[in-house]
């Protein structure tokens, strides 16, 4: 079986929504929790096979932090790892031989871009962009707007509760 025809049959037997755009060229939505959803492409290359994912756009603040991250991140990653492009957006990317691309291999390969992208997205957001949802949380409180996407950030907008000395404090 060709690697098209691999990656093809794998997205159909998952589920997964894509887009065939000519040929070894897909471009699939990969369902979150966190992040709703990560555009992806598969492409089968002419040399390899090659994934790309965009995770976030540029951090307005606290870049180090981020990059620090990201960079501590890779080394958990299998497969793929972190980049940022040339104005600093992020994303997932990874290349591999075309011969080591079996259909659980791909399955596996969308399993840590879904995962790392998707679980890391809450994380990279509250680094990069708390004074923007401290921002859009005072707005929405003004204008009496839900909250509901925001509640995972609620602790960046509480005061920090005082410390009450225990037992266990010594």
């Amino acid at each position: 079986m060709s690697l098209d025809a691999t990656i093809k049959s794998t997205l159909d037997e998952s589920g997964l929504s894509y887009d065939r755009r000519g040929a070894g060229r897909y471009f699939v939505t990969l369902p979150g929790t966190k992040k709703l959803q990560t555009n992806c492409w598969l492409v089968d290359g002419d040399h390899a096979f090659s994934v790309e994912a965009f995770v976030c756009r540029r951090p307005d603040e606290r870049h180090e932090q981020v990059y620090r991250y990201l960079l501590q991140r890779n080394a958990r990653l299998y497969g793929v790892h972190y980049t940022v492009d040339s104005v600093g957006d992020i994303y997932l990317v990874g290349r591999f031989g075309k011969e080591t691309v079996t259909a659980a291999e791909l399955d596996k390969i969308l399993g840590q871009v879904l995962e790392a992208a998707d679980g890391d997205f809450n994380t990279l957001l509250e680094i990069g962009f708390a004074t923007s949802i401290k921002r859009e949380w005072d707005w929405r409180v003004s204008r009496g707007e839900s909250l509901a996407n925001l509640q995972a950030f609620k602790h960046l907008v509480e005061p920090a509760k005082p410390h009450e000395p225990g037992l266990t404090d010594s």
